[in-house]
């Protein structure tokens, strides 16, 4: 009598790749905190959209926040500036940053967050002194950190004025006529006279 076929073992289950498993994490959450905003994402969100338990999600990140502050972790992409004239910087950056205010991503809602969240202000500081600040402090006549400053200062007003708030003076504006009306800011910022504060002359470069 022929012997009977051996039942098929079922096959030991795949073990996930740490690192793949860690990046699809940061994937689905750039998705989510892109889409829905900071407050409607929850870790079990994000960790239903790559199929594995909360739990997973958790060991690799901790807290929502914490993962907040690693998916905000872009790069903007900027132009090279090196060649660009100061009364040409609204012209030549300003298109790149609206391209990354209206497009969807985790820019704005970094924004938003970071008004009330730790991680998210220092993620958009770390944004700002490592991508922004050096690109446009070396088209500074002096005091780079300081007028780069001023330039970020205005280019965050500018997406939470528009964006965020969605104030009519600034959401109502073109493309046009916002650079219009920026461009001689951006200029003045990079080009102009350097103040004296308390009688202490600060003209000279730092």
């Amino acid at each position: 009598m022929p012997d009977s076929p051996r039942p098929s073992l079922p096959e030991p289950p795949r073990r996930r790749d740490a690192a793949r498993t860690r990046e699809q994490i940061l994937t689905a959450a750039r998705r989510r905190f892109g889409r829905d905003g900071y407050e409607r994402t929850t870790l079990r969100l994000v960790a239903a959209d790559v199929g594995v338990d909360p739990a997973m999600a958790v060991r690799y990140f901790k807290t929502k926040e914490a993962l907040f502050a690693a998916a905000a972790d872009f790069d903007l992409r900027l132009p090279d500036l090196s060649t660009v004239r100061p009364e040409q910087l609204a012209d030549v950056l300003l298109p790149r940053f609206f391209a990354v205010w209206e497009e969807e991503g985790t820019f704005l809602p970094l924004l938003r967050a970071s008004t009330g969240s730790p991680a998210a202000a220092e993620a958009m500081r770390e944004v700002f002194a490592a991508q922004v600040a050096p690109a446009i402090g070396a088209l500074a006549v002096d005091h780079p950190l300081q007028r780069a400053g001023l330039l970020g200062a205005l280019i965050l007003g500018l997406a939470m004025t528009r964006y965020v708030m969605q104030a009519p003076a600034m959401a109502d504006l073109s493309r046009d006529q916002l650079t219009a009306w920026i461009r001689p800011l951006m200029h003045h910022i990079l080009t102009g006279p350097a103040p004296a504060l308390d009688g202490l002359d600060v003209t000279t470069r730092h």
